[in-house]
Parts: C-alpha cells; sequence; structure tokens
C-alpha cells in the first residue's frame, strides 16, 4: 500500500490527525511540517498516479476541488500567492501539495528570497520545529475548515 492510501485508511479510520474535510473527489490534510504556514495537501480518492487515468467527469471535479481547496487555504492563512503542484515523483498517487506563499518565506534562499519552495532547504523545511503543536494543529484545522465551509457549503440533508 503506498504513503498516501495509508493517510487515507487513517482518515476513514479516524486516526489521521491531520484530516481537514472530505470532498467528493478527495480529502484534504494539513501537511505534518508548516514551514509554509497552512501548507495543505489535497489527496484522490482513488489510487491513481495521472491525472489523465481519471475519468473525463471525475477528473474535472478533482480539479475544480484542488482550487476550491487552495481558494480556502489562501484565505485562510493570508497568501500572497498560491504554489499549486502535482508532482508524485515520491509518491505515484494523485494528490496535490498547496503552498501559500508569503514574502520572505524563503529566508534567503532564491532569487531575491523568491523561488519555489522546493529551493528552500529539505532539512529546514522537514525540522521537527516545523511540525505543529496540537493546539496548533487544531486551531490550524478550524481556521482551514471554517473557509471551506464558507465556500463549500454542506447539502441539506
Amino acid at each position: 500500500m503506498c504513503l498516501i492510501c495509508e493517510r487515507i485508511l487513517q482518515i476513514r479510520q479516524g486516526t489521521n490527525p491531520y484530516f481537514v474535510k472530505e470532498l467528493q473527489t478527495g480529502y484534504i490534510v494539513l501537511g505534518d511540517h508548516q514551514h509554509f504556514k497552512g501548507y495543505t495537501l489535497f489527496l484522490c480518492k482513488e489510487h491513481k498516479s495521472e491525472l489523465f487515468h481519471l475519468e473525463p467527469k471525475q477528473k474535472t471535479l478533482f480539479l475544480e476541488e484542488m482550487s476550491v481547496a487552495a481558494q480556502a487555504v489562501s484565505q485562510a492563512f493570508g497568501a500572497e500567492k498560491m504554489n499549486c503542484e502535482l508532482l508524485g515523483n515520491g509518491d505515484a498517487h494523485l494528490h496535490w501539495h498547496l503552498f501559500p506563499r508569503i514574502s520572505g518565506d524563503l529566508e534567503g534562499y532564491g532569487n531575491q528570497g523568491k523561488g519555489p519552495v522546493w529551493w528552500y532547504p529539505r532539512e529546514n523545511m522537514y525540522a521537527a520545529s516545523t511540525q505543529p503543536s496540537p493546539e496548533c494543529l487544531r486551531q490550524m484545522k478550524a481556521k482551514l475548515l471554517r473557509e471551506l465551509e464558507t465556500l463549500i457549503p454542506n447539502p441539506a440533508k
């Protein structure tokens, strides 16, 4: 089972502390490390490695939901710019990296502090000090969930 499928299983079992909200095509989770405050992932419910492996309607909805998730992240965490990336080189399961960017978040790396998140040293990005405390995680999840529920109201039951 791939790492993302394992995380999805944890969500379904109620044991993933980073889980925020389920959408039709995927799950929204905060990243384990938060150098880029508000870093979020959108995990496809199906184990597929490429966008073109999804059925056309599902692919369109997956892209739309990612865009709404990115908007919610931007609003919740005050992004000046959003970086949305679908890579899959490390984990070949469709998942979006949603990075809210603010001035100075590269701390002098890159061209005058500007550039992709991957220019930031991995050992700093994934340092233990970037893991949110349980209280910080609770607050971040609540903030993001409020924005998501504003953008995606729950249907009447």
